[in-house]
């Protein structure tokens, strides 16, 4: 348990910071975080590197595309010139043409405000996953991304892990079972502890030099 608890310690010092964090995004139990985060998770949802991802998120945002509101007001050529600034090209028209259907979707089912897809999904995790991939662009890997970071507002979420996750704490000598891996933590810095697993499955971050620092620790 100590190894443990140093290992998941030197995650979050290392890697320990959420794709909303990365993206800019102050993720907060609002409309407009929690739609910019659903924005952030349709260009993670891509096979597409996560930087990349991030990158263009960040000029999407820059472009006005911060609220549901902000996304339809912008033409699909502006949508496509912010992901090319991203450096997101392979998919930069199909994807400019989902976040337009998507912002759509948002403002006419949900009235723009995603607190309401929360609450009409009751608690029910599959229930959320299900209203989630209705989306343009969010399959099931994509409803995993968001509810994993949207836990840090969504506390009844807590503890919400996926099969990436469960795997890279399987490697590195962690419990894969969501509550025995929770418990190795703080609540708020779960999702933190979270994104660094992502990272690991991902090959962002070494797995020998994070069990060397925690056994110098």
């Amino acid at each position: 348990m100590d190894r443990q608890r140093a290992l998941v310690r030197v995650l979050l010092d290392r890697e320990g910071r959420t794709y909303a964090e990365e993206a800019g995004i102050r993720l907060a139990d609002r409309p407009g975080p929690l739609y910019q985060l659903l924005l952030l998770t349709t260009l993670l949802s891509t096979r597409i590197r996560a930087g990349v991802a991030v990158a263009a998120a960040r000029e999407l945002f820059a472009a006005g595309c911060r609220t549901p509101q902000g996304t339809a007001a912008t033409s699909w050529q502006d949508r496509v010139d912010a992901l090319g600034r991203g450096h997101y090209r392979r998919y930069d028209e199909r994807t400019a043409t989902m976040l337009g259907r998507s912002a759509d979707l948002c403002l006419q089912r949900w009235g723009g405000d995603l607190r309401r897809l929360h609450r009409d999904a009751g608690g029910d995790r599959s229930q959320l996953r299900r209203l989630l991939t209705e989306f343009p662009g969010i399959g099931p890997t994509g409803a995993d991304i968001f509810l994993r970071e949207a836990q840090a507002v969504w506390t009844d979420l807590r503890p919400y892990t996926d099969r990436r996750v469960a795997g890279a704490a399987d490697r590195l000598g962690l419990p894969s079972a969501p509550d025995r891996l929770a418990r190795l933590t703080g609540g708020n810095d779960f999702p933190r502890l979270v994104s660094a697993l992502v990272r690991v499955s991902l090959g962002q971050a070494s797995i020998g030099e994070l069990t060397r620092a925690a056994g110098a620790r």
